[in-house]
């Protein structure tokens, strides 16, 4: 009940700024600037989802197979930021140990993470590197990783020139 009620309290804050800053500024004015930082931001974090959850090694495993441990640890990454984007957002570069457990703080991520030398074998993208994701599409089930289109492309030439009688390994 308690919660419930600072969540009111906050949505009735952001209610009276927004009034406010409109009745100051002009709603055009308000929007115009909002809709922008709106954009960009949303489009951060999409990115951060994605790229945290779409990588080279990423895990995957059918429901019986499937471990909690293994996934929060090896179907997301570390996504090493410079200083001041992994403050802007929130450490959650460190999403392996956000899905490990939740529960931990955001300011307390990072220390856990040096902490704990078991983290140091989650893998690691930066800026860079996360930029192959991009063509990071599809999942093989026979190699068991992540392909783009480009290579199942290439696969399914391999399949196409192979006589029909043969069967694929």
């Amino acid at each position: 009940k308690r919660d419930r009620m600072f969540v009111h309290l906050t949505n009735l804050c952001l209610v009276a700024v927004a009034t406010s800053l409109s009745l100051l500024i002009g709603f055009k004015t308000y929007v115009l600037i909002q809709l922008p930082l709106l954009t960009i931001s949303s489009a951060f974090g999409l990115w951060l989802f994605y790229v945290q959850h779409q990588f080279d090694g990423v895990y995957w495993k059918r429901k019986d197979d499937w471990s909690y441990a293994d996934a929060a640890l090896k179907g997301s990454s570390y996504y090493k930021l410079p200083g001041m984007l992994q403050w802007f957002s929130g450490n959650i570069g460190f999403h392996h140990l956000h899905h490990l457990s939740a529960s931990i703080p955001n300011y307390n991520l990072q220390r856990c993470h040096e902490e704990n030398p078991e983290f140091g074998n989650v893998t690691t993208l930066t800026l860079r590197s996360s930029l192959k994701s991009l063509s990071l599409r599809l999942w093989d089930e026979e190699s068991g990783r992540l392909i783009g289109y480009r290579e199942l492309r290439r696969i399914k030439r391999g399949l196409a020139a192979m006589p029909a009688d043969a069967s694929p390994s």
